[in-house]
């Protein structure tokens, strides 16, 4: 049977999603918690990496499970009961032969939160970006809208050891909301390359501290350097759900 998984995580404690030498890994933490179960490893392919100290309330994972073990619910019950509070399967079904939770992706929805204001709550301090300067709201939307729609974000990825074939990616949307001293910036896109959420979010936010100009930000946009250095911390954001 293919098992579909949703998947929640505070990834505070975690080295990010996929399998390190630490062992330390939502990915590794899943599969050792198949591993109390079946006998012989059980792959665990999720819909994308999130980084450590990154969350999620909706990351997709599959898996092939011995036929006859459990239904859905039992696997989630027993999923459930062999890994860490932190890590949590909120819901297990069927799927279909020829899903893949990578590879059938439509697009994620990402939010990055923001505690602008002189004090964070205790409980705002692992999911927010404390941002003690004030803001202006009205330079941090309009910098936000430059990114929305097909582009070329390669100013705005980190590199890694195995670079993308290409850097082209489409945000369908991002919406930014403020309740008080929170801001919300939510992205759903076709795609998203390493830590292109959290220097798009840096970047705007060095905007609207005035510490970069909007023109500089949107040259960089359109020209594909230099890469910026503004990376927003971890903590702030969160994969909220994969469109399938």
């Amino acid at each position: 049977m293919k098992l579909r998984l949703t998947v929640a995580y505070n990834g505070s404690p975690f080295s990010g999603w996929q399998s390190q030498p630490d062992g330390n890994t939502i990915q590794d933490r899943l599969e050792k918690a198949f591993a109390s179960l079946c006998v012989g490893r059980v792959p665990v392919h999720g819909a994308g990496r999130t980084d450590a100290g990154v969350h999620a309330v909706g990351q997709c994972a599959h898996a092939d499970v011995p036929d006859g073990r459990f239904e859905p619910e039992g696997w989630l019950r027993a999923l459930n009961a062999h890994l860490p509070a932190e890590i949590r399967v909120m819901r297990a079904r069927r799927a279909r032969a020829n899903f893949h939770a990578r590879f059938s992706a439509w697009g994620k929805v990402y939010r990055y939160t923001i505690w602008n204001g002189p004090v964070i709550p205790p409980l705002e301090k692992q999911r927010a970006w404390h941002v003690h300067q004030k803001l202006d709201f009205e330079i941090l939307k309009s910098v936000c809208a430059l990114f929305t729609g097909p582009h070329d974000f390669a100013a705005f990825s980190a590199k890694r050891s195995k670079e993308p074939e290409s850097t082209e990616r489409t945000i369908r949307s991002l919406r930014v909301v403020r309740h008080g001293p929170e801001i919300t910036l939510t992205f759903e896109g076709d795609g998203f390359l390493y830590k292109m959420v959290r220097m798009i979010a840096g970047s705007a936010v060095r905007c609207a501290m005035g510490r970069m100009a909007p023109e500089e930000l949107a040259a960089r946009l359109r020209d594909g350097s230099p890469r910026t250095t503004c990376v927003a911390p971890a903590g702030g954001l969160c994969l909220l759900r994969v469109v399938y």
